[in-house]
């Protein structure tokens, strides 16, 4: 793998692989594996409030001497806060979503933060461009979590960005191999963000009984719910179930509001309740089949890049 990209000069790793920072699952273990290992690890701020990402900023400083950042949705309820706590810590890298990149973007970077932005659409990513981000984040419909309401595929978007932008441009949604990596860079993109996979991980945050339901995720085991609301990627659970039947019956935003009531992704992705909590997850679950150490995750991913890589140019 070439080491000599823009993703990597930028970030100063040995590989453009960055681990997505996913709420529940992305704490400072996980991000200082991920880091140490020679990517980009990143913290969740999502799940967390200002206190409590302090102290996982400080945690993942003293076990890892490489570069980390964290990941900010801009419409956190506390996003002020959580702002300043990142500029206090001298965080080096921040990701942001959800939100107009142009608010906090110019405040960042004052404060020498790199700025990536994640967009599911060219209009949002000429917005970054003007806002002056570093480096765009094309996610596709195929990520867990919350989605662009265009669900358009990472490879219809890589191919889209690549044409309308020259900022450098990370794939995400979809991508757990090395295989999908190639491909990606293959269609524009200089680096990858990944997050199902290390969802998965031994040093994900995640309780196990969500780590185990994603081994058992198969093909067609997740689906876009709440569109009415905000569309995210869900397992097929059994609260997905009732979300699907309320939708169908035109329930209104406010019952389905109702009917999630609060904290239902903490529920099933940190406490573990699979059945009644709001499972967040990317389709390539359905290829995720062990729990596996960060550091052997990131060798697998690199070799069959290589291995890839090389049947490729024999062809």
């Amino acid at each position: 793998m070439n080491s000599n990209n823009r993703i990597n000069e930028l970030f100063s790793l040995r590989y453009p692989i960055i681990q997505a920072g996913m709420v529940w699952c992305s704490g400072w273990e996980l991000a200082s594996a991920v880091s140490n290992a020679g990517c980009l690890g990143l913290i969740g701020s999502g799940s967390m409030s200002p206190d409590v990402l302090r102290m996982h900023i400080q945690k993942t400083r003293s076990n890892t001497d490489k570069p980390f950042g964290v990941n900010i949705p801009l419409m956190y309820a506390h996003i002020e806060d959580i702002i300043k706590v990142v500029i206090d810590e001298k965080v080096p890298i921040v990701f942001t979503s959800a939100g107009n990149p142009a608010i906090w973007t110019g405040i960042l970077k004052k404060n020498n933060i790199k700025v990536a932005h994640v967009v599911s659409n060219v209009r949002f990513a000429l917005k970054c461009e003007e806002a002056g981000v570093d480096v765009i984040v094309a996610e596709g419909v195929e990520a867990g979590g919350h989605n662009g309401r265009e669900e358009t595929t990472t490879f219809v978007l890589l191919q889209l960005l690549k044409k309308y932008t020259e900022l450098p441009i990370i794939a995400a949604g979809g991508i757990a191999t090395g295989r999908a990596m190639l491909a990606a860079f293959a269609l524009g993109a200089e680096g990858v963000q990944i997050g199902t996979r290390f969802a998965a991980s031994q040093e994900s945050s995640a309780h196990i009984n969500f780590k185990q339901e994603i081994l058992i995720t198969a093909d067609g085991g997740t689906q876009i719910a709440l569109r009415q609301i905000n569309p995210v990627r869900l397992i097929k659970n059994e609260f997905y179930q009732k979300i699907v039947v309320a939708e169908s019956v035109c329930t209104g935003k406010n019952e389905i509001e109702a009917l999630i009531g609060k904290g239902r992704s903490r529920l099933g992705m940190f406490e573990g309740n699979t059945t009644e909590g709001e499972l967040e997850i990317g389709q390539i679950a359905a290829l995720v089949d062990e729990i596996k150490p960060v550091g052997e995750i990131i060798t697998n991913l690199v070799d069959e890049y290589n291995v890839v890589l090389k049947e490729l140019k024999s062809i």
